[in-house]
């Protein structure tokens, strides 16, 4: 049977034991592996792989004897409690070996867990699990997690009192980030508040978010914003002693100013706009990216893109012969000194 997508995530997270077979197939490996880990979990608890009651049969094997899904669907293991057959990465070249022990399930046997990539609507594979009686096949989509998927997900990880807003960011952040690096922020969310009785804030969040390239040159972008001139040369030195490339430099700057740039021209405002960026901004940062939008204004920004424009192209140019990282300070002090009219 084809399992919707409506339906997958309450599927996954409460399985159906008596099924014969689940086969999960999507484009992103991530997000099927995520998958997989999730349901095959639900279904055999936490101490599986010791009890011997998964079978991991990567599909290359299956090659070479594919007897092998027949042997771990029969097999009878030590301990009590279901089993499961896993398949990973399965082709239609092991369609047949799979097939023919789906064919001969029968109760108290092992079910059989399939991955695999993008399937046709015509695979073979697909087709036989999508027919059958007694097993799902679940198609895995590009698609950021529902609200209801990133609060079993923050449950999950102990993480219950989380204010309205607060909330409206994490599900902002689960659209920015892969579904593996979300699973992990969420997780270091859990670790940092272990022992703290106080909601979650979006300053939690800006701490344990993964950094971004511009986070990299907070120092020297906040300068510039706020029109501190006399500071940029001494945290230019530190940044070149760190390794840092003026043309890396001169792209981060405009990627920050671009960002005030879109908050600055949003029809419903630059608060507005903050919270459209992608990837979103957090805590401190996003304070401090509406405070520097605001006090731009859209027509200031254009020119100081104008300005890291014209500097970008310099620097790439093969003509030009002065110091790149003097070239990328005068930008900067030019930017600066915008800043205070």
């Amino acid at each position: 049977m084809k399992l919707a997508p409506r339906d997958a995530p309450r599927y996954f997270a409460r399985p159906d034991p008596g099924r014969a077979g689940l086969l999960i197939h999507g484009a992103d490996a991530m997000r099927v592996a995520l998958r997989r880990q999730e349901v095959v979990a639900a279904l055999l608890g936490p101490n599986a792989e010791e009890e011997m009651r998964l079978t991991r049969l990567p599909a290359a094997d299956l090659r070479r004897d594919p007897a092998l899904v027949m042997d771990a669907l029969k097999a009878q293991g030590f301990f009590p409690g279901p089993r499961v057959a896993l398949v990973e990465d399965a082709t239609e070249a092991q369609a047949a070996p799979i097939l023919a022990a789906l064919a001969e399930w029968r109760e108290g046997d092992a079910q059989i867990v399939v991955t695999a990539g993008q399937l046709k609507a015509t695979s073979r594979l697909r087709k036989a699990f999508e027919t059958h009686p007694n097993a799902y096949a679940i198609g895995i989509y590009d698609e950021p997690p529902s609200r209801e998927e990133v609060e079993a997900l923050l449950a999950r990880a102990g993480l219950r009192d989380i204010p309205g807003p607060v909330m409206g960011d994490l599900l902002a952040l689960s659209r920015a980030l892969d579904p593996g690096d979300f699973r992990q922020t969420v997780e270091k969310l859990a670790l940092y508040k272990r022992g703290d009785a106080a909601p979650l804030s979006a300053g939690d969040i800006a701490a344990c978010a993964p950094a971004s390239t511009e986070a990299d040159l907070d120092d020297i972008l906040e300068i510039v914003a706020e029109g501190r001139t006399g500071e940029i040369a001494p945290v230019l030195r530190r940044l070149k002693a760190q390794g840092v490339q003026p043309v890396g430099l001169c792209i981060g700057a405009a990627r920050h100013f671009r960002a005030l740039y879109t908050a600055a021209s949003d029809p419903g405002g630059a608060a507005q706009g903050i919270n459209r960026l992608r990837p979103p901004v957090f805590g401190p940062r996003r304070d401090r990216m509406l405070r520097q939008a605001q006090g731009w204004g859209a027509a200031r920004l254009e020119q100081a893109l104008s300005i890291l424009t014209e500097t970008d192209l310099t620097l790439r140019s093969a003509g030009q012969r002065a110091p790149e990282m003097a070239l990328v300070e005068r930008a900067l002090i030019r930017l600066a000194m915008l800043a205070r009219r």
